[in-house]
């Protein structure tokens, strides 16, 4: 297909996006009314400063239903391999799901994927918030990006017109008066704004995309594409505020019963209350909070920067995502010492664990404050809190002394040296830059036995949950695509005791609980079918903590409303065949990027017993998970030695 363009100036002046014609195949000749997507991508060369509209054909969207899927089958399309990440070659892609905007709580949810500049491999980042739902009001699914800008811009997408505009302006701006001076020069403050700070344009390797200034695309370092292509920032507005639904009844049917069921979900209830900081208390107390760089699994200070503390001392307000009750977002307030915005948010429980108990320190409001830059900057608070943990950890070593940190006393629970450390990976000075190129490429250059010490699967530092005792963890940090990611399965605990947790996964045949220390073939079963779901859930824009294993959305109830939302009629089945055909294209993005078995492992540290605590002894045996790994390779009909999906399984999935 040809794909029609036009040139867009930069004058001010917003013009439609044109029509093209249909890409790939349609059943109807695309005649049909779409229900649940759009049927409109915007693509947006940045060089030739060009927009067009595709209009994928319904079979498009029927394999690859939006989210990860719809941005993989356009990366694995028209990426070339071996490019450079950080280059004008690197392809950009937004992606809602189907349910993205539904009225129903927990569909808030867009991917953001692109070749990692931080791994090299595949990247992929979800956000929540109300971006996304924006998007398809405004009349677009999608919005492919590729080439990159000669000065800054950014993209203003307003009901099915888009325009690219001068940026000069908002470079070198933090997240919030971006935000601020595109909503004033647009003349609307409900003008929802995902943009880059600092962090993206100085290209730290894993700074994020924010929208509404505090929810992140956060891992993978998608904002440092973002920022390579001097794209500073995509707003959007949609006027006419729905999405055509097949059967909007079924669709609100599905809400009112999310919204009875939640309030008896105790997850629900305690993300409401407190937060996900309260999972500090509740690792602390069986061993598995990350602390020191991993090198123990309970922290002295945990009380401190707990979810309960935090409740009681800084929480200004609770805040949710589009249609959502639950209100799981925590904004804080510092006064004296430390001044924290809450137009910034606050901590969830990640950053805490990174910037508190993996760095030793137990300094909340310190905590609040590296929170607070990192939004502010756009950079993924994992991966700078283990940043600065590894760096902390080669200080204690000696490997790294004071002529390496300009002074700075780099030691655990130093929350000054931890914040002067996050300034200077933002402000890219000093051990700062260094640190910014990820904690691989820093112990690379920084020698001395420093690569023992980073905390990393294939480039990209852990997620803030210690898996030698959740091991069905372990192994899906390990196979992963993208690196190590905390939300890539529901965890082994979720599932020991019948209830909720248990009895949500029941339609996909996990019927027993099993020791989460367990890593034999049921496990990997388990593990398998809990990455096809959580893959569906990036697919279609189902949060999380709505969807089955966490959440108040049962498997039975995302069918439905797939069913409702779109028309098809569809089955568990077909749509985890459309999760399947994700993982594997996303598998296949990383073989021919250099990714094989071998990366597919862990940091040795997590191989030794933990040294104290309830855990105790506990670790992951690595010929254990070597079998482990070969199992789950031939479930997923991947070579069992090699991981290479077998011609029959492509076959089956309709990937030529």
């Amino acid at each position: 297909m040809t794909v029609e363009k036009r040139t867009v100036s930069l004058s001010g002046r917003t013009v439609p996006v044109p029509e093209v014609s249909a890409v790939g195949n349609s059943s109807n000749g695309g005649d049909r009314m779409s229900y649940g997507y759009v049927g409109r991508v915007l693509r947006v060369d940045l060089t030739s400063r060009t927009l067009a509209l595709e209009q994928p054909g319904d079979l498009i969207w029927r394999q690859y239903p939006g989210g990860s899927s719809l941005a993989l089958h356009y990366l694995m399309s028209e990426l070339s391999p071996g490019v450079d990440p950080l280059g004008p070659e690197n392809i950009l892609v937004f992606a809602t799901g189907v349910l993205t905007g539904c009225p129903v709580p927990g569909t808030s949810r867009f991917t953001v994927a692109a070749k990692s500049p931080l791994t090299g491999a595949y990247g992929e980042s979800e956000a929540g918030g109300w971006w996304g739902p924006e998007l398809k009001f405004a009349g677009f699914d999608a919005v492919v990006v590729q080439g990159a800008s000669s000065t800054p811009v950014y993209l203003w997408i307003r009901d099915g017109q888009a325009e690219l505009r001068d940026a000069s302006g908002l470079w070198e701006l933090g997240t919030l008066d971006t935000q601020a001076r595109i909503q004033a020069e647009l003349g609307d403050e409900r003008i929802r704004v995902a943009t880059i700070g600092p962090g993206g344009e100085k290209l730290v390797r894993y700074a994020c995309i924010l929208n509404n200034v505090k929810h992140a695309n956060g891992r993978t370092g998608m904002g440092a594409v973002m920022g390579s292509k001097n794209l500073k920032a995509i707003a959007v507005r949609g006027i006419r505020r729905d999405i055509p639904l097949f059967d909007k009844r079924g669709v609100l049917d599905v809400a009112r019963s999310f919204n009875t069921r939640w309030q008896t979900n105790p997850n629900c209830v305690q993300w409401n209350q407190i937060g996900t900081s309260r999972g500090v208390l509740t690792l602390n107390s069986t061993g598995l909070l990350p602390t020191r760089n991993f090198r123990e699994g309970q922290f002295e200070g945990a009380e401190d920067i707990s979810g309960p503390r935090m409740r009681d001392t800084i929480l200004q307000k609770s805040e949710g995502c589009f249609a959502c009750p639950v209100k799981c977002k925590k904004a804080v307030r510092v006064t004296g010492r430390y001044e924290v915005d809450p137009a910034y948010g606050g901590p969830e429980y990640e950053t805490i664990a990174a910037l508190g108990s993996a760095c030793g320190v137990r300094d909340l409001e310190a905590i609040a404050k590296g929170n607070e830059w990192c939004n502010k900057y756009g950079i993924d608070t994992i991966s700078t809190g283990l940043a600065i943990a590894f760096a902390m950890e080669c200080f204690e070593d000696g490997i790294l002394t004071m002529d390496d940190t300009d002074g700075v006393e780099l030691r655990f629970g130093n929350a000054d040296a931890m914040l002067a450390m996050v300034e200077a990976i933002c402000e890219r000075r000093g051990l700062g830059k260094l640190l910014g190129e990820g904690a691989l490429a820093a112990a690379k250059v920084i020698g001395r036995g420093a690569e023992r010490l980073v905390m990393h699967v294939k480039g990209q530092e852990l997620g803030m949950h210690e898996p030698r005792g959740k091991v069905g963890l372990g192994l899906a940090y390990a196979v992963s695509p993208t690196g190590p990611d905390h939300m890539e399965i529901a965890h082994d605990p979720v599932f020991q005791a019948p209830g909720f947790g248990l009895n949500s996964v029941a339609p996909l045949g996990i019927l027993e609980s099993l020791s989460p220390l367990d890593l034999g073939p049921r496990k990997v079963r388990m593990v398998a079918y809990l990455q096809l779901l959580r893959q569906l859930d990036n697919i279609l824009g189902i949060c999380d903590f709505a969807g089955p294993a966490l959440g108040s959305l049962t498997v039975t109830d995302t069918v439905e409303l797939v069913r409702a939302a779109t028309g098809w009629d569809t089955s568990l089945w077909e749509l985890l065949k459309a999760s399947e055909r994700a993982l594997t294209m996303a598998r296949l993005l990383n073989l021919r990027e250099g990714f094989g078995r071998e990366h597919d492992t862990l940091p040795e540290r997590l191989f030794e017993p933990m040294p104290g605590g309830p855990s105790k002894g506990q670790r992951i045996d690595p010929d254990v998970l070597d079998r482990a790994i070969s199992t789950y390779y031939a479930m997923m009909g991947w070579d069992p030695e090699t991981g290479v999906p077998t011609q029959e399984k492509l076959s089956e999935l309709e990937l030529k």
